[in-house]
């Protein structure tokens, strides 16, 4: 038996059995149920022989095969041809019969059981191997999101700075000799109001941290880290909508990259 596994939002079974095995498919989705595979696409592929002794019977209709012998004869002689072997008898009139005996239903599904059992602790155990590589590679792309993230967090309170000189500069190319520090000043505080992301980037770090405790609990963590994501990702867009910097756009950039790796992750994730 052979087990293979990919993500799926629920658990879609696919099995792959000789057709003298049919009667196996419900006790193998019973054993698979206890096995706590909950969710996932899961083909199960059953190679199976029969090696008693009699697995197969013989049988061959003589009547058949002598009536066609005569019939055949006659030809030959009526051709002046050589008359057809006995293989080429059967062969011609079908007259062989090869049946299969009827399975020992408790013996099989006890062979069976087992070969799940053996199959099921190496997929496991695939899976754990499997699973730790991707945890640290989630890891990994997380503090890549969250050092992103620091960095839009310092360059945050110069964008409103740097709004104050481009205004003041082209008011000087505009040539206007007097400008009043009040309107300036209250320019400046709207723009800073506008572009404030003091929320957005709290709100991503909240999630950065239940993302990072996803990766050390136990049972089913997929679903919650892909809505983490997408809460992520909405953060982000709003963060890059408001931020007018070219350095916090390149870091919005970044962030969305690091956050696609990650959602591409998490899909093989139960």
């Amino acid at each position: 038996m052979e087990l293979k596994s990919v993500n799926h939002r629920y658990l879609d079974l696919h099995f792959r059995l000789p057709k003298s095995l049919a009667f196996a498919e419900e006790p193998l989705r019973k054993w698979i149920r206890g096995a706590q595979i909950k969710r996932g696409h899961l083909e199960v592929s059953v190679i199976y022989r029969n090696n008693r002794t009699d697995a197969k019977t013989v049988a061959l209709d003589r009547e058949l095969v002598e009536q066609c012998a005569r019939e055949t004869q006659d030809a030959a002689d009526a051709l002046k041809k050589d008359s057809p072997t006995v293989y080429e008898l059967i062969k011609l009139c079908d007259a062989l019969t090869i049946s299969e005996a009827e399975e020992d239903t408790d013996a099989v599904l006890t062979l069976m059981e087992e070969a799940f059992l053996d199959a099921l602790a190496s997929l496991q155990m695939m899976r754990e191997a499997e699973g730790e590589t991707l945890r640290e590679d989630l890891h990994d792309n997380l503090q890549a999101a969250g050092a992103a993230a620091g960095r839009v967090r310092e360059l945050a309170p110069a964008v409103p700075q740097e709004y104050r000189e481009r205004l003041l500069n082209r008011l000087k190319e505009w040539e206007v000799e007097i400008a009043d520090p009040a309107r300036i000043a209250q320019e400046v505080a709207l723009i800073a109001d506008k572009c404030a992301i003091d929320e957005e980037l709290s709100r991503l770090q909240s999630h950065f941290r239940q993302f990072a405790e996803c990766l050390t609990q136990d049972g089913e963590t997929g679903r919650r880290m892909d809505f983490l994501l997408q809460e992520m990702n909405r953060e982000i867009n709003t963060i890059g909508s408001k931020a007018s910097s070219a350095e916090i756009t390149k870091c919005v950039v970044e962030l969305k990259s690091v956050l696609e790796k990650l959602r591409e992750q998490v899909q093989n994730i139960e």
